[in-house]
Order: structure tokens, then C-alpha cells, then sequence
């Protein structure tokens, strides 16, 4: 039994080498799918990153613009620029003479401030009270006077 053992691998020494070579290639092909998977999460971490540096910027340069935008209206509101713009609109400062006071009969500026707060009506929702049968009775009467309307139409 031993001798045939040993005449059954000495006659096949290319089973071995073809089982060394397929496990080689095995080896070869699990680290190309390996490698390429970790290319392909590399270069969609890269793109990520450049989007993220490209919205970076942009949101830095609405910053600038927004604080270019705020300083321009703090300017345009300034005291002196508006008195500037009423002169050019053909406004002027007011006098004693051109103020004219207008009395209304009844009015007290100096009473306190009186604050009424309107009570909203209460609205109560509807009790409900209906039972399985109850409707019953109402789907068999509507029910009732359909046909009874029905009987009543045909001749």
C-alpha cells in the first residue's frame, strides 16, 4: 500500500506545482482588488478634500464681501452723510418759528397708560358621545331614506 502511495506522487509532481502557482496568482489577485480599492477610497478622499478647500475659500470670500458690505452701510448711515443727503433733498433744520403744535381737545399726554387685553372667547370643543350603535342606527336610517327616495322615483 505504501509503494502505491509513493509511485501516486512521484507521478504527479505537477499537481503540486499548479496548486504553488494557483495559490500564487490567488495571492496576486486578492492584493490588485485590495490596492485598487484602497486608489479608489484615496482618490475620493483627495476629491473631497479639494471641494472642501474650494468651499473654504468661497465661504471666506463671502466673509470679506459681507464685512465690505456691512462697512459701506455703516458709512452710508453716518450722521453727517445723512444731514448731507436731507440738504441735497432740499430739506432743513427746523426752527422755532416752522414748528407749528397741534392741541386736540380731551388728549392728557401726562396720564399713565392704560393696557386692555381682549379675553379671547373660550370655544369648547364637542362632547362626543356617539356609540358603535348609535351609528349604526344612523348609517341604517340614512340607508332607509335612500331607498325610500329610490322606491318613491321609479313608477
Amino acid at each position: 500500500m505504501s509503494e502505491w502511495f509513493e509511485q501516486r506522487f512521484r507521478d504527479t509532481p505537477w499537481r503540486l506545482q499548479r496548486q504553488a502557482i494557483a495559490l500564487i496568482a490567488l495571492g496576486l489577485f486578492i492584493a490588485l482588488v485590495i490596492g485598487a480599492l484602497y486608489l479608489a477610497q484615496s482618490a475620493s478622499v483627495a476629491t473631497l478634500g479639494r471641494q472642501l478647500e474650494e468651499l473654504i475659500t468661497q465661504r471666506n470670500r463671502l466673509e470679506q464681501t459681507n464685512e465690505q458690505l456691512r462697512s459701506e452701510i455703516a458709512q452710508l448711515r453716518s450722521v453727517p452723510r445723512l444731514l448731507a443727503r436731507a440738504q441735497e433733498l432740499g430739506f432743513q433744520a427746523a426752527d422755532e418759528s416752522s414748528i407749528e403744535y397741534l392741541y386736540v381737545n380731551g388728549y392728557n399726554p401726562n396720564r399713565e397708560a392704560v393696557q386692555t387685553v381682549a379675553a379671547a372667547p373660550q370655544q369648547t370643543a364637542p362632547v362626543y358621545d356617539e356609540t358603535f350603535i348609535g351609528w349604526l342606527q344612523q348609517v341604517w336610517n340614512d340607508f332607509s331614506q335612500q331607498l325610500s327616495g329610490y322606491s318613491s322615483e321609479v313608477p
